[in-house]
């Protein structure tokens, strides 16, 4: 993949580019709907193929927070057309990555120090580029390193990024302002964390001591002295992506066993730790040789309040969800229901609230779920476009840790879909 030379840093540089993009998106729909007067059934495949071809090519210069909200659109697979799902999900995995003397510069900045004189050897090609930072392989000690480098400007752009992705959110998304800035507000700050490379070495250090007696799972050590705002140093860990390992025609056995380990992983720190690892897509985890899942990330972080963790796993895990009185009493202490509603609106948001409730817990109701059953996900989508088109929901309803917990366990229940897993899930339970 062709290397970028620079990244647009200031404010109006950024500006610029996605005042570009709107113009060529403006271009794709003239296309578009030139070609459909000669062309009355022309549908939009390929002008959403365009639009995602500028967008993604735009948000991937301008890295950080603007490429970050593709690739959670990506996971979101029900919000967006197919081409842009298709488009965001490179985002996942391989963003273009950054020149040579630009990764030399940073760390110059970082260290006072060229990458050389701190590592026995540094290969300045990345081994892979996401949305705020880029891998690169090291050697120090005999010891194989990955070295995760920041984007220049990344932590600087978010706000003004976040403004200029607005537009396309509007467009893309159809949600309301209220709604749209309760979502900007705590994507920002999630962002502001997974930015602060110091936080995340700590909490990557945390995690990784309260995680370490889970089955299969396996973390790098970290390296403080060798870390620092802009640059993580930890141990290589040896292993396939999801996309690769599947390549490779894995036994339902091998599958299952990933697949308890991704439960466990995600199930304990929910219900143990009462914070999770909030990023669960598939570049964030490795399968190593010896059959172990290797997780390589820990940059976003959600912990959950009493006030969010106790009435919304009391409506998944206990019979809550039976008695009609304390199934509206959650969904008030969640922000589901206002206390202005009117009888039939409480009505209406109790019954849409259940289904999608009673929906999301199927894999906690069993002692046991097959992720591998095309049903439960096309249910799922189903009620994600049938309430996305109701005007009912254009306004903004729900606490704001919904959307970093429901994008963890749709993430979660989707990389167990792609795995066609078979778990246990009563392993950790929620505790209330």
């Amino acid at each position: 993949m062709k290397e970028q030379k620079s990244i647009p840093v200031t404010k109006a540089e950024r500006s610029a580019k996605f005042v570009k993009t709107g113009f060529q998106i403006g271009g794709n729909y003239i296309k578009h709907y030139s070609k459909k007067l000669f062309n009355p059934d022309l549908d939009r495949e390929q002008l959403n193929e365009d639009n995602a071809t500028d967008i993604y090519k735009s948000l991937s210069e301008l890295k950080g927070s603007a490429l970050k909200i593709a690739q959670m659109l990506s996971m979101d697979k029900n919000i967006l057309p197919k081409s842009y799902v298709d488009k965001f999900t490179q985002s996942q995995y391989n963003a273009p990555p950054l020149s040579g003397p630009l990764i030399v510069r940073t760390f110059t900045k970082s260290f006072g120090k060229t990458p050389e004189t701190i590592y026995d050897s540094f290969n300045l090609s990345s081994t892979n580029a996401a949305s705020i930072g880029q891998v690169h392989q090291a050697t120090l000690n005999g010891k194989k390193l990955a070295v995760k480098i920041q984007y220049p400007g990344v932590g600087d752009s978010i706000s003004s990024d976040l403004k200029l992705v607005k537009p396309f959110a509007f467009r893309l998304l159809g949600m309301s302002e209220k709604e749209l800035n309760i979502y900007i507000k705590e994507v920002e700050e999630r962002l502001l964390e997974e930015t602060d490379y110091e936080l995340e070495v700590k909490r990557s250090i945390e995690f990784s001591e309260a995680c370490k007696n889970l089955d299969n799972v396996v973390f790098p050590t970290y390296y403080p002295e060798l870390s620092g705002k802009r640059i993580i140093s930890m141990d290589w860990i040896d292993g396939l992506h999801l996309k690769e390992f599947l390549k490779t025609n894995p036994s339902q056995e091998l599958r299952d066993k990933i697949g308890q380990a991704l439960w466990d992983f995600y199930n304990f720190q929910q219900h143990e730790l009462r914070a999770v690892h909030a990023d669960p897509h598939p570049g964030n985890f490795m399968i190593t040789p010896d059959e172990k899942l290797g997780v390589i990330d820990f940059g976003c972080i959600k912990e959950m309040p009493d006030d969010f963790y106790n009435p919304f796993f009391s409506l998944i895990s206990t019979d809550v969800i039976q008695d009609k009185a304390k199934t509206i009493d959650a969904f008030r202490k969640l922000d589901m229901i206002h206390s202005d509603d009117t009888s039939a609106q409480v009505e209406f948001y109790y019954k849409s609230y259940k289904e999608m409730i009673e929906l999301f817990a199927k894999p906690y109701i069993n002692e046991s779920f097959d992720f591998s059953k095309n049903e439960f996900f096309e249910k799922l989508y189903e009620y994600g476009e049938k309430i996305a088109k109701m005007p009912e929901f254009k306004q903004a309803r729900g606490v704001k840790h919904f959307i970093y917990v429901n994008r963890t366990n749709f993430g979660l229940y989707t990389i167990l879909h792609e795995l066609k897993a078979k778990v246990k899930t009563n392993t950790f339970k929620p505790t209330l």
